[in-house]
């Protein structure tokens, strides 16, 4: 069977269950699949669009955060990152959260994708970027609940936190990959 004789489902009613502005909706959808059966309460999550950024320094480092991260209930590294605003640039909103979050700005920008966070579910989408030349101009300021540290990694030393699970979560470990994988990057 190709792609093209896969037809999508038809969304018959959506109702909002949840909502907690401007993170999260939760909607119970009645849809109709391709065969005509019909599922009364499908659940759709609505999250916001975030940016993720993989930065290296002139030097080649690369540009983590060491913090307490509640999903995962430890303190682990992860990658700059934010939610996109509506209508927001992604770049613009990449650009923003490397600067609030480390105090870096850098010179030179890649899309490597936007993906969905879950396939089925939703859950917002993830816009990941990789930023070269990155320096430092400023002291962080995300102004919001993360405490941080900021840590730079030699491209060896990224690649066993990957595997080693010091990166945790499922966002932060597919831009990491992605970014490793281009062969122009690192």
């Amino acid at each position: 069977m190709s792609d093209e004789q896969l037809l999508p489902w038809q969304v018959l009613e959506s109702r909002k269950v949840f909502a907690a502005p401007p993170w999260i909706r939760l909607s119970r959808q009645r849809i109709r699949l391709p065969d005509g059966r019909v599922v009364d309460d499908f659940h759709y999550i609505h999250l916001t669009d975030y940016a993720i950024v993989v930065a290296q320094t002139p030097d080649g480092r690369f540009i983590l955060e060491r913090q307490y991260k509640h999903g995962v209930g430890k303190v682990c590294l992860t990658l700059p990152a934010g939610g996109v605003a509506e209508g927001e640039d992604p770049l613009r909103a990449a650009q923003r959260e490397l600067l609030e979050e480390t105090g870096y700005e850098a010179d030179s920008w890649q899309c490597l994708g936007r993906y969905a966070c879950n396939a089925n579910y939703g859950c917002g989408n993830a816009h990941i970027f990789t930023a070269r030349n990155a320096r430092r101009i400023a002291e962080p300021d995300s102004g919001d609940l993360e405490e941080m540290e900021i840590v730079l990694l030699e491209k060896e030393e990224l690649r066993r936190a990957l595997h080693d699970g010091r990166i945790a979560a499922l966002g932060a470990v597919a831009a990491v990959a992605l970014a490793l994988s281009d062969g122009n990057r690192g």
